[in-house]
């Protein structure tokens, strides 16, 4: 129930004018919220800002900017 209650939690947040994350960032917890509440191209933003910092990805691979994200990969 865990992220029944995670999404109702964010979706009353975000309807206060809120946001998913605080002082901790969005981390791998709030991941998959990110990618649904994000646009194509907003993700695609962080896709390509994360390539040209780190084009190998040694950095965090995988944390938050999923390379497998369906709206990732509609985006490159």
């Amino acid at each position: 129930h865990e992220a029944e209650v995670n999404r109702l939690v964010y979706d009353t947040a975000l309807q206060l004018g809120g946001t998913l994350s605080a002082e901790h960032g969005i981390g791998q917890l709030k991941r998959d919220e990110l990618a649904r509440r994000k646009s194509a191209v907003a993700m695609g933003m962080m896709h390509a800002i994360k390539q040209a910092l780190d084009p190998c990805n040694l950095m965090n691979p995988e944390r938050v900017l999923s390379t497998t994200s369906p709206k990732l990969a509609a985006s490159d």
